[in-house]
């Protein structure tokens, strides 16, 4: 994950607390407060999180190839046909795409880390290579969580606790 093998363990423990805040604010959730918006224009709550969820196992299933499984029944979970999810799926979601991006880059070797893609649009390096989809993934959690928290916070509910 970085030139330093000590630092990879702090950055994904980092990322799982952060994780561990945005689960936190979502269990409690009702259906009409995972349906709230910050603005009409934008996302739900619900859909939030769903694309968290879904851009997570995209990345690791779709892209990388990693053996997934587990993940690829949320591949589709952001998709414009998908159903609204309870709290409970949320959380299950998010524990579930995390414990298989976990798995697969604790257990990457170096040739793993080696391996590269070619960028698919403007948004994305010409060259993907694994330390840029974990960064991806990380800013993107960060992003949205914090979408997430600025949604719950203006309606005065609870948002994520850093």
């Amino acid at each position: 994950m970085t030139d330093n093998p000590e630092l990879a363990p702090a950055i994904l423990a980092g990322w799982h607390d952060f994780q561990a805040l945005l689960i936190k604010s979502l269990q409690p959730l009702t259906e009409a407060q995972l349906a709230l918006r910050a603005a009409p224009s934008l996302r739900t709550v619900d859909e939030i999180a769903r694309h968290m969820i879904g851009a997570r196992a995209r990345w690791f299933v779709g892209l990388m190839g990693d053996d997934g499984e587990a993940l690829k029944p949320f591949r589709p979970w952001d998709r414009r046909a998908a159903p609204p999810r309870s709290a409970a799926e949320l959380v299950s979601g998010l524990e579930q795409t995390w414990d298989g991006m976990r798995a697969a880059i604790v257990g990457w070797s170096p040739a793993d880390w080696a391996r590269t893609w070619p960028g698919e649009d403007e948004t994305e390096p010409e060259i993907l290579t694994p330390h840029w989809i974990v960064w991806h993934l990380i800013e993107h959690d960060l992003h949205h969580g914090g979408e997430i928290s600025l949604t719950l916070g203006a309606h005065g509910l609870e948002g994520l606790g850093l």
